[in-house]
């Protein structure tokens, strides 16, 4: 369930700036109709402290129930280095290996970790979602560049992420009175479909459902308590 590659992995930190650089006039910043999305994914990495061992897991939801319909995870070796700016040169090969297994083609792909909101603008949302030419939103626990003001304790209130006079993305209060995330545009969204989708993804805690249960998978993973049934990639 890919396109044609968009480069090579095997490449240097400083070629792996270059591709970004090259790539992220690419980015198609665009309205998402919300009533096109019918099944929308989470993907979520993981590393073995001090290895360069990769656990990824998608996992595909059904709007609006939010029922888990399908999911894919591997495990695997990376050669590419820890380096800030650049961690989608070390997690994305896993998660589209993940992803060519899925039985189903979501509509949408939640990330954990930024889109717009990364110093050269090409996070792994961006990069992601160029690559499937899927509709595809970063959902980030932390800031990575950029400053904002709190938004109001109420769940979906929301103030803009800003970083070099650039509105990048924005600081989501998805459940009362707990500490927002952060939400960037990856390809074919703008900034207010984002959050109406992350916002649609939400249930009754801080972390998108789509989100939380790929990390919930990655976590058995590491553990070794995959099921048959998850191995097949389909839950229906």
């Amino acid at each position: 369930m890919t396109r044609e590659p968009l480069h090579r992995w095997d490449v240097s930190p400083k070629e792996a700036i270059e591709i970004q650089q090259q790539l992220r006039g690419s980015i198609i910043l665009e309205p998402c109709p919300l009533e096109n999305i019918a099944l929308v994914a989470g993907a979520d990495v993981s590393f073995d402290k001090g290895s360069n061992r990769v656990f990824a897991a998608i996992v595909v939801l059904e709007l609006p129930t939010l029922t888990t319909v399908a999911k894919a995870g591997v495990v695997e070796e990376t050669t590419f280095p820890y380096i800030p700016g650049l961690l989608s040169f070390r997690e994305a090969p896993a998660v589209l290996r993940a992803w060519e297994q899925l039985s189903v083609r979501p509509d949408a792909l939640l990330l954990d970790g930024q889109g717009l909101a990364h110093p050269r603008r090409f996070g792994l949302a961006c990069h992601i979602g160029l690559w499937l030419d899927l509709p595809s939103v970063g959902c980030a626990k932390s800031v990575l560049v950029g400053e904002y003001e709190e938004p109001a304790p109420q769940a979906g209130s929301a103030t803009p992420l800003i970083d070099r006079a650039e509105v990048v993305g924005a600081a989501l209060r998805t459940k009362d009175h707990t500490s927002p995330i952060f939400v960037s545009p990856g390809h074919r969204v703008d900034l207010e479909s984002a959050l109406a989708l992350v916002l649609r993804c939400v249930k009754g805690y801080r972390i998108p459902e789509p989100t939380r249960q790929a990390h919930l998978y990655v976590n058995k993973l590491r553990r070794g308590e995959e099921d048959e049934e998850e191995k097949s990639g389909w839950l229906f």
